[in-house]
């Protein structure tokens, strides 16, 4: 069986040092040397400071962390520290040194050199902003040559970067009235809206992206960087954060809507659903399977036919992500063809293209007739296999006949437990910012936790690999990664404009649950053939529920627990709730006087749950009586709990 530490949350991650200057706290990670969550009492000033080496594809190199020295006192603090980032043609070592104390400055200093020569496009320091505090918040931009810029931090997404050339900037998102001032040198720095990305936050980042990339990098060539926090304005003697009490979770009574159509992609791995995978794919009720096809790929057809004898078995229909090319009128007339023969029941088509990012709305009603003529109900959607930040810079006409698409997943720029649960709530902003401009709910597909690889590798498919692919993530089989899915959903839902939502693959270590073929890495991603990951106990319990609406919910800490609660036609509720965080959880749940039946997935009842999924599908688990309104749980790390109450 998984070990422990693995089935939390994929490893056990260093435990965090916390820090204080002044009226700030703070904590550092040893294994990424990010410098987080610096506060001001209730308010999150800076969400981030961290450096990054970015090759010319954008790939970030893992750091790999030695403490060198650690003095930790009560209201100061100074860390040094060596990383090395070595990858293929990457070596890259640098000396971090922070240094807190205690009138509330906190400098963070970089200086690198590399050991090789490479190609770039990024090395340095990085700050995050976080977006809640920020957004509309005026902020003061000090340049380089000294001059001044007054502006507010973007309320929606914004396109492209809202501030260049900054040396200096100081804001106020403190209810204190404390101003918050960064001062960086060694480069040139700007500032980019992640939530294009999916990232809570903003980025002030060097090097500015108008300069030629990717960069060669030299044997000997340095880099020295720094950023300093300092406070003004009105400072809290001593920080006003109090202890910590447990979160609560608040749940509404009028219901908002339903959970929106749920769906998988079919495998890459191109094996096909064996019966007894079909069984287990059967509880979940998906509404779809997404299958993409290049036209000018002579095996499509064959992908094609194997998807809908996959979708049918499911009950399901499909969602067919369509990649045109420049000649696609004799394509499509073939395609027209195969589509007769197989007669596939199609509920939404994805147009892509080769050359435009997103398709085009022009694009999508020039081959609307041919595809509508097939399948006249099916709905049209616009489709990017990157991010939203592909259609909030090339946004829809208003008055177009066909959704948005795009995909996310939670790790573009950072890897970590803590990023994947701050980043829930990207997905969020990037559904709100569509809503300014587009007339229809937009489709999020696929949504994955890694970034999705669309080259597949042929050794993979031989089921021989030497490392994990990297758009595998062992968290895929964690619980962390059925808490993510769960928060996902959740926060998707209340925005209320959503048309569709496609998450993961079917089978295979990006799936549910492992194809009869079992890993093909054992070591790294160790899960026997058959096995069901816990994110297919999230996606049953919602399906098992039966038609229902969703009731809103509120947590009083986010990024610790998420909960999707969900109310049936005869007044039944069942709240879905997730522990986000490493450390055991006392949580508080407002159902009014009850009587309801718990059931935990962690832990002491994983492998249950994996091997035998039927036997603890059963399970209704503990009676437990509210006590003055609310059900307490109590939640080893990682853990989900199903609440049926009445």
């Amino acid at each position: 069986m998984l070990s422990t530490a693995f089935l939390q949350s994929g490893r056990a991650p260093a435990r965090p040092l916390e820090l204080r200057a002044g009226p700030l706290t703070m904590h550092f990670e040893p294994e990424t040397a990010f410098l987080r969550r610096i506060r001001l009492g209730g308010d999150e000033v800076i969400r981030a400071i961290y450096a990054a080496v970015r090759h010319q594809d954008w790939s970030t190199i893992p750091p790999q962390v030695t403490l060198t020295q650690q003095h930790v006192g009560p209201d100061s603090f100074h860390l040094a520290f060596d990383v090395h980032c070595t990858r293929g043609p990457v070596n890259y070592t640098w000396q971090g040194d922070i240094k807190g104390d205690a009138s509330g400055r906190v400098r963070f200093e970089f200086d690198g050199i590399s050991k090789s020569d490479f190609l770039r496009n990024r090395i340095g320091i990085c700050v995050l902003h976080p977006i809640e505090e920020c957004r509309g918040k005026s902020l003061s931009i000090e340049h380089s040559d000294g001059s001044l810029e007054t502006g507010t931090f973007p309320d929606d997404i914004a396109p492209h970067q809202p501030f260049f050339d900054i040396r200096a900037m100081s804001c106020n998102v403190m209810k204190t009235g404390a101003i918050a001032r960064l001062e960086m040198a060694g480069d040139a720095f700007e500032m980019e809206d992640q939530r294009n990305w999916s990232d809570a936050s903003f980025k002030t980042y060097c090097t500015p992206l108008a300069r030629p990339l990717p960069h060669p990098v030299k044997v000997g060539d340095r880099v020295q960087q720094s950023v300093v926090l300092t406070l003004g304005g009105k400072i809290p003697a001593k920080s006003l954060a109090g202890s910590r009490h447990a979160p609560q979770l608040t749940i509404g009574t009028s219901p908002i809507g339903t959970v929106p159509p749920l769906g998988l992609c079919v495998a890459s791995h191109e094996r096909a659903l064996t019966a007894a995978e079909v069984d287990r794919l059967k509880v979940l009720k998906v509404a779809h399977l997404r299958v993409d096809l290049r036209l000018n790929d002579p095996a499509y057809p064959s992908r094609l036919e194997q998807a809908w004898n996959e979708a049918r078995a499911l009950e399901a229909g499909l969602h067919i992500a369509l990649e045109l090319g420049a000649e696609s009128g004799k394509a499509l007339a073939e395609f027209a063809r195969h589509l007769e023969r197989i007669q596939p029941r199609v509920l939404l088509w994805i147009i892509l293209h080769e050359t435009e990012n997103p398709a085009r709305e022009r694009t999508v009603r020039e081959v609307a007739p041919a595809l509508q003529g097939f399948a006249p109900e099916a709905l049209l959607a616009a489709g990017t296999r990157d991010f939203f930040t592909e259609i909030n810079r090339c946004r829809p006409d208003p008055k177009a006949v066909s959704s948005v698409c795009y995909s996310t997943n939670p790790q573009v720029h950072a890897f970590d437990n803590i990023t994947l649960v701050e980043n829930l709530a990207g997905q969020v902003y990037n559904v709100e910012s569509a809503r300014q401009f587009s007339p229809r709910p937009v489709v999020l597909s696929p949504i994955t936790l890694r970034l999705r690889n669309n080259a597949r590798a042929a050794d993979e498919k031989a089921g021989s690999v030497a490392e994990l692919p990297s758009d595998v993530d062992p968290r895929q089989l964690s619980l962390l990664g059925a808490g993510w899915t769960l928060g996902s959903i959740a926060k998707l839902t209340q925005t209320g404009f959503v048309q569709s939502l496609t998450y993961f693959e079917t089978t295979g270590w990006r799936g549910v649950m492992q194809d009869a073929g079992g890993s093909p890495l054992p070591a790294e991603f160790p899960s026997e053939p058959g096995d069901v990951f816990p994110i297919y106990h999230v996606l049953a319990d919602l399906a098992e529920f039966g038609k229902c609406q969703v009731l809103p919910t509120h947590t009083t800490d986010p990024l610790v627990a998420e909960a999707l609660a969900l109310v049936n036609e005869m007044g039944r509720r069942r709240i879905l709730v997730a522990n986000l965080s490493g450390d055991p959880l006392e949580l508080g749940v407002q159902t009014g006087p009850c009587s309801a039946r718990v059931r935990c997935l962690d832990e002491t009842t994983a492998e249950t749950a994996i091997r035998r999924p039927q036997i603890f599908r059963r399970q209704e688990g503990e009676v437990q009586n509210a006590v003055s309104g609310r059900i307490k749980l109590k939640l080893l790390p990682f853990a989900l709990a199903r609440i049926d109450v009445g």
